[in-house]
């Protein structure tokens, strides 16, 4: 695990670390909002939130307060869809 001077934690790896899936949407104009269901990892339901803000922001471009979060799950691993997020649980990594 990496720390850096800000307290921003990259790399998180461990057993302890959980799948979430969530819900919302996002403002895709402004008149328009579009339903999203994404799976990330994180040691909590914060963290999760956290790195989908910074991944919706990274690739839509889009600002917090226009990513409505509605829904956060707790995922067991025969939930998990992502194969990304289901390797990276089975292999603790």
């Amino acid at each position: 695990m990496k720390v850096f001077n800000r307290g921003l934690v990259l790399g998180q790896t461990g057993e302890n670390m959980k799948a979430f899936r969530i819900k919302g949407r996002m403002r895709v104009n402004p008149n328009n909002w579009q339903a999203f269901s994404k799976e990330f990892i994180g040691s909590n339901e914060s963290d999760a939130v956290e790195r989908l803000y910074s991944i919706m922001g990274s690739k839509h471009r889009l600002e917090r307060k226009f990513i409505i979060i509605e829904d956060i799950k707790e995922l067991t691993p025969e939930e998990i869809e992502d194969h990304v997020v289901k390797y990276r649980i089975e292999s603790g990594a």
